[in-house]
């Protein structure tokens, strides 16, 4: 029983708090392997920058392998915590118990944790890792489209979230291939399918559906404006864009990245309230992380036409952080902060912790995206590495605390 080794790890009062929902768990091995995956990765730039010690190199380059773990073990047990907590609960389902989220938590958990010892020279433990990886994430997505399939009705940011996670597992399964078939086109479409096929429709999903439901549950008179046809109009766009990335149709990128750009500008119009009411804390900062998406877009959309223009990658991967730092990262400490106090029976307040993390991660995103651009750019991207340690270990710690506990209001879960 997967149970049984949580259950050998941790005293069994605090297995069975751990594993008593599925965002505590899931949350909890997010956490972790955000810290393992980017002490690693900060340690390798140092490394590689000032040459501190001898550090084994990956067989694999190791900034391939950043973006794969940063894209499908970091993120992935986040987004998992969320959708196995919230599927039942959009379909008026029941919710679901430890026997199935239990096994989707010690795949992406033990997966990460075998791809790192990997890095260290142990090719077969990367292959080992990937694998369990594939397994808890194919494990969870066969109970969300169980879910999905049992709906009397359809829930159409379910499906979307489900064919996100779909995309997700097929560069999933590419990388895998690449480590037995080394052809780097399979590596490319991996990195891919992670950016633009599986996190960016994701969080962009769950920001339609979840940004307008917690400003109107927070801001009296708000109006929830969230039509279907958006999400509709972004999955052509995002699949132009991926079409023409695997096509390396990059000076044409632009015919998608710049309607993906006033999209997504239009939605943070839309949807920043007009009251003249303060705002939470707790919901300014969705906003803002937000607001990294038409920033991000609209770089990629200058990228893509001065290359059209000059033949030049001018701005290097500047777009892509401010997508993944700015945007990806912003969210996920705002939105797991909400999600864990709404569910933990505490006041829906940012808190210190919370908004420290979120201010210093601000300034990582800015750092990492001028890093591009910047002499001696190594040493500003080990910088900006080091700021998202500072940032999230006392994040990780303060909310693990709250995983680890009962809820404060008496009530299960």
């Amino acid at each position: 029983m997967p149970m049984n080794a949580i259950s050998l790890a941790l005293p069994a009062s605090l297995s069975r708090q751990l594993t008593a929902a599925p965002h505590r768990l899931l949350f909890c091995i997010g956490a972790l392997n955000v810290l393992l995956a980017m002490a690693w990765w900060t340690l390798w730039l140092a490394n590689t920058r000032w040459r501190l010690f001898a550090m084994p190199q990956p067989t694999v380059w190791a900034g391939w392998m950043h973006a794969i773990i940063m894209q499908y073990q970091v993120l992935p047990p986040f987004m998992f915590g969320f959708l196995l907590t919230v599927f039942p609960r959009w379909m008026n389902q029941p919710p679901l118990t430890r026997k199935h989220y239990v096994p989707v938590g010690l795949g992406l958990f033990g997966g990460q944790a075998l791809t790192l010892v990997g890095l260290w020279a142990h090719p077969m433990a990367l292959h080992l890792g990937i694998v369990l990886t594939i397994a808890g994430w194919s494990y969870g997505l066969v109970l969300l489209l169980r879910l999905s399939w049992r709906e009397t009705g359809r829930t159409w940011h379910a499906l979307s979230c489900a064919f996100a996670l779909l995309l997700g597992l097929t560069g999933l399964v590419a990388f895998a291939v690449y480590l037995h078939d080394p052809n780097p086109l399979l590596a490319f479409v991996a990195i891919k399918f992670g950016g633009f096929g599986l996190l960016l429709p994701m969080f962009f999903t769950v920001c339609h559906r979840m940004l307008p439901f917690f400003a109107a549950s927070a801001i009296p008179g708000y109006r929830a404006w969230k039509p279907l046809w958006v999400l509709g109009v972004f999955w052509g766009l995002v699949l132009a864009h991926l079409g023409l990335e695997m096509t390396h149709g990059y000076a044409w990128l632009w015919l998608a990245d710049l309607p993906l750009t006033a999209l997504s500008a239009m939605l943070l119009w839309k949807w920043w309230p007009k009251s003249k009411q303060p705002m939470p804390a707790l919901l300014r900062v969705l906003f803002i992380g937000f607001a990294w998406l038409p920033i991000a877009m609209l770089l990629y959309s200058v990228q893509s036409l001065w290359f059209a223009m000059t033949d030049a990658y001018a701005l290097g991967r500047a777009p892509a952080h401010a997508m993944f730092i700015g945007f990806f990262g912003s969210l996920l400490v705002a939105m797991v902060t909400r999600v864990t106090m709404g569910h933990s029976g505490n006041p829906l307040r940012l808190g210190r912790v919370a908004a420290s993390a979120f201010a210093i991660l601000q300034c990582v995103a800015i750092v990492r995206v001028v890093a591009e651009m910047a002499p001696d750019a190594m040493a500003w991207q080990a910088l900006a590495g080091i700021g998202w340690l500072l940032a999230f270990v006392p994040w990780v710690l303060h909310s693990s605390r709250i995983h680890l506990t009962p809820r404060s209001d008496g009530k299960p879960g």
